[in-house]
């Protein structure tokens, strides 16, 4: 229900640069901007996709400390125990939802194998993998530094099945309502993992960001909720 909601309710985005995805399945790697690269992902996606999602969502009890420390960490304390109270209460609604969607949860321990081994699968399958892997390290005014792991995924799956995954980057313009998709990199199974993570990684984050400038200028939805007021301009 909750799902058909955001649907009808949520508005369209224009996707483009969509001829940058072949029939292969492929990663594609965007900013978070907020709530709204998931959210465009779930629920207009012209695409067969699944999207990672981390683990802590998915319970009621990890959903009210994740939401604690992740969906509101700059809101003034005078006004911080009305949002701890909310996290609470939008818990269970919060969990259901992210439940029903269509996403492999991420774990950062030991379990981080079954994502990998869950992501394989769904690609061989034919879907393409949605990542948001921004931390809270700036890299510009565009787009933050990068998690890295995301890309042994490529290094298992060309272990297994003998073939070079792409990573296709993405960019959410949320006031322009528009997602735009840049040219793949590959991944090159000549070189070392950690030379891979670091081209791969640099390259993506250069091409959202060029994504971005190539749009009239804008507001930036940053990964942060630093409030409205905060978020820059394209340029």
């Amino acid at each position: 229900m909750a799902h058909l909601v955001l649907s009808i309710f949520y508005k369209k985005r224009q996707f483009i640069g969509l001829e940058n995805l072949t029939d292969q399945p492929h990663i594609i790697v965007g900013n978070h901007a907020q709530v709204h690269g998931p959210l465009v992902s779930e629920v207009q996606m012209p695409l067969k996709r699944k999207t990672w999602c981390i683990s802590n969502v998915m319970t009621a009890k990890d959903f009210a400390q994740h939401a604690k420390v992740d969906f509101w960490p700059f809101k003034p304390k005078w006004c911080r125990w009305f949002y701890n109270m909310l996290a609470h209460i939008i818990a269970p609604i919060g969990a259901s939802i992210f439940n029903s969607c269509d996403v492999i949860p991420v774990y950062h321990d030991g379990r981080l194998m079954g994502t990998f081994k869950s992501t394989i699968k769904e690609l061989e399958q034919g879907n393409n993998i949605v990542i948001f892997p921004e931390c809270y390290t700036p890299y510009n005014n565009i787009v933050n530094d990068f998690q890295d792991k995301f890309v042994d995924v490529a290094r298992l799956y060309y272990k297994k099945y003998g073939k070079c995954l792409s990573f296709v980057p993405m960019y959410n313009a949320v006031r322009l309502k528009k997602v735009l998709f840049g040219a793949p990199i590959a991944y090159n199974p000549d070189i070392t993992i950690e030379e891979n993570r670091k081209a791969i990684i640099d390259y993506l984050k250069q091409e959202i960001t060029n994504l971005a400038l190539s749009l009239p200028p804008h507001e930036v939805v940053q990964y942060a909720n630093k409030g409205r007021k905060n978020n820059p301009m394209s340029k």
